[in-house]
């Protein structure tokens, strides 16, 4: 696998030194003197966008990840190695979804980059992923060399909003060292962003707590385990959050159903996405068969058109709220 992505990441160097020798240097000195600031996903790009507020500088603020493909498949391209090459600020997750990075940090010539890695900023606070009873391991692959892998962290770290408070502090820091003349507008801002941060937090805490429930169950991948940690909830699931099965097993279903009818719950959760048959599945095996279908959004296809509509993370997270308290019922 790393011997693959160091191949394509070559083939996308070499188009991109190919692009870049046919680049106006007239276009590159108007660009000079602009910050500019690189996301991976929408959660780092919002905050990032808090953060700058009325943009004092005018940064140039990317998100590659604008077209609804999610972390877990993405490649990058080869004009997305060129701006993440000439960039100011780098910002990106740091799990094995993001494999390709450090090949495209080190071979980028720009020794000035300010690269943050989110699972590194949150160090002891990011969780390894487990299985819980019920849920589906990944498959092994067959044949190729066995080869000694370490533990799989928990990529998912933005759907925790004290993560978030935490991360965007972090932003916020280096966006201020990048542009010192600005920094106390950076700071400020970041500042009121995190008291919104801190007051949904306890509006999460609010409805936990007077809830007659505590257990979801996500007849589909779980990329929730931060937010249910924080809320001390409990949780079933067919897959693991950056799980690539679509399928899952007679005994999963039966599993998951038998939980719902257990714990007398009144929903099936699902994530973001059309496709809804393991969980309309689960509900067709439980006794009463009447549970609602919820869905919560993990915000891992958000795109730039539903950011030019008005959607932004607090909305999201403001959304999973109300999701939440109707599953808790």
């Amino acid at each position: 696998m790393k011997k693959n992505i160091l191949i394509i990441f070559a083939a996308i160097l070499m188009a991109a030194c190919l692009s870049a020798c046919g680049t106006k240097t007239e276009a590159a000195a108007d660009n000079s003197n602009k910050i500019s600031i690189v996301t991976t996903i929408f959660p780092e790009y919002d905050w990032v966008m808090n953060i700058l507020g009325d943009n004092p500088a005018g940064a140039e603020v990317t998100m590659l990840l604008d077209n609804g493909v999610d972390l877990h498949s993405y490649q990058p391209t080869a004009e997305d190695i060129m701006k993440i090459s000439t960039c100011d600020l780098f910002i990106y997750v740091g799990g094995e979804s993001d494999e390709w990075v450090e090949d495209a940090l080190k071979n980028t010539g720009n020794n000035n980059i300010t690269a943050i890695n989110l699972l590194d900023v949150l160090g002891e606070k990011v969780k390894e992923e487990e299985i819980v009873e019920g849920m589906e391991g990944e498959e092994e692959e067959e044949g190729g060399e066995e080869e000694e892998e370490g533990p799989e962290y928990d990529e998912h770290v933005w759907l925790s909003l004290r993560n978030a408070s935490v991360l965007a502090g972090a932003i916020s820091d280096a966006i201020q060292k990048i542009d010192a003349p600005n920094a106390e507008t950076y700071r400020k801002n970041a500042e009121a962003y995190k008291e919104k941060l801190d007051a949904l937090d306890k509006e999460y805490e609010a409805a936990v707590s007077g809830a007659s429930v505590n257990t979801l169950l996500f007849g589909d991948r779980f990329p929730f385990r931060y937010l249910t940690d924080d809320y001390n909830l409990n949780y079933y699931a067919a897959f693991v959050g950056c799980s690539a099965e679509s399928e899952a097993s007679f005994e999963t279903i039966t599993f998951l159903a038998g939980k719902v009818d257990e714990l007398s719950l009144s929903s099936v959760m699902t994530i973001e996405g059309a496709d809804h048959k393991i969980a309309d599945t689960i509900v067709r095996n439980t006794q009463s068969k009447g549970q609602k279908i919820l869905t919560m959004d993990s915000m891992q296809s958000t795109t730039s058109k539903d950011v030019e509509n008005g959607v932004s993370y607090l909305s999201v997270m403001e959304g999973n709220l109300e999701v939440l308290k109707e599953a808790l019922k």
